[in-house]
C-alpha cells in the first residue's frame, strides 16, 4: 500500500474535530455560498478542512497527486491528470454539505488511494459518530473505532426486487430518463435519498439497503465508496455494465448486493 491509510484515516478525523465539527449548526450567513445552484453549496468548512487534509496529505506523501472537491473547483485542469498520475490521494472534506449547511447530522469525510488507475484503499470518516468505514482492495471492508475496535462489513444477502430497499436521487436524471427511473423505482419495497453519498455507501456496505444509484461521477463522491461496497462483498458497475475506473466522469454507476441482483436493477430501474 502507498499510502499508510491508518494515518490517513486519522488525518480526516483531525480535519473533521478541528475544522468541520466546530463549525456545525454555527454557521453564518458569509460561511455559506452557492456554486451551480441553490442546492451545491461550499462552507467555510468544506475549504478549511481540505486546506488542512491536502498539507498533511503533502507532507507524508508528497509524490501523490492530490485531488479534492474544492482544489479541483479552482483548478478544473486537475481532474484531467488523474488519468496518467501513478499516485493519487481523492478527497471530499465534506461529503453532503447541504445537509452540513442545513444542520442535518448526515454527512462524511471522504478519502480514497488510486495507484497506476486503479483504487486501492477507501475511507469515510462519520464525525457524528466518531468511526469510520474503510478497504484496502483485496482486504475486506471493516467499519473501525478510535478505540480500536474492528468489525468486518458485508452486504446483505440477495432478495427479490419488490423486497429491495435502496438509495436513488432523481436530481441527475433529466428529461425522459429521470421520468423513466422515477417510475421504474415503485417496482422496489423502498428508496430515498440521503443526499450523501458518504452516508448512502456506508448504509449499503453495512447490510442495510441492497442498492444504490448515481448518475454523476465525481471521483471524490465515488472512489472510496464504490471500493468498499465491493470490499464488502458488493457488485459495482457503470449503467453499461462496464467496471468503474476512477478517472471516468460520465454515465451512472449501480451498485447492488451481488451480480445477480445489478443486472436485475439494471433490467428493471435503468431500463
Amino acid at each position: 500500500m502507498p499510502v499508510d491509510i491508518s494515518v490517513l484515516a486519522d488525518v480526516l478525523r483531525q480535519a473533521a474535530k478541528s475544522e468541520i465539527v466546530p463549525r456545525f449548526r454555527r454557521l453564518e450567513a458569509h460561511d455559506v455560498r452557492r456554486k451551480s445552484e441553490a442546492s451545491d453549496l461550499v462552507t467555510e468548512a468544506d475549504e478549511s478542512a481540505e486546506r488542512f487534509i491536502k498539507a498533511e496529505v503533502e507532507r507524508l506523501v508528497p509524490q501523490a497527486l492530490f485531488i479534492g472537491e474544492e482544489t479541483v473547483a479552482s483548478d478544473p485542469d486537475l481532474l484531467g491528470k488523474l488519468k496518467d498520475a501513478e499516485l493519487a490521494v481523492i478527497v471530499d472534506p465534506v461529503d453532503g454539505t447541504f445537509n452540513f449547511a442545513s444542520g442535518i447530522p448526515a454527512f462524511g469525510v471522504m478519502a480514497s488511494v488510486v495507484y497506476k488507475g486503479e483504487a486501492v484503499a477507501g475511507i469515510i470518516y462519520d464525525p457524528m459518530s466518531d468511526d469510520w468505514v474503510m478497504a484496502e482492495k483485496g482486504s475486506g471492508a471493516f467499519m473501525r473505532r478510535p478505540d480500536g475496535q474492528a468489525t468486518r462489513l458485508a452486504v446483505a444477502a440477495a432478495k427479490p426486487l419488490e423486497q429491495m430497499y435502496g438509495m436513488a436521487s432523481g436530481a441527475y436524471f433529466f428529461d425522459e430518463e429521470r421520468l423513466r427511473v422515477l417510475t421504474n423505482l415503485a417496482k422496489v419495497r423502498f428508496f430515498a435519498s440521503y443526499r450523501c453519498s458518504a452516508q448512502e455507501y456506508r448504509t449499503i456496505a453495512s447490510g442495510h439497503v441492497d442498492f444504490v444509484i448515481y448518475n454523476k461521477l465525481m471521483p471524490w463522491d465515488h472512489v472510496a465508496g464504490s471500493l468498499i461496497v465491493q470490499e464488502a462483498g458488493g457488485h459495482v458497475a457503470k449503467f453499461d455494465g462496464s467496471p468503474y475506473k476512477p478517472s471516468e466522469f460520465s454515465g451512472g454507476l449501480l451498485a447492488s448486493t451481488s451480480r445477480e441482483s445489478w443486472e436485475i436493477l439494471r433490467r428493471e430501474i435503468i431500463g
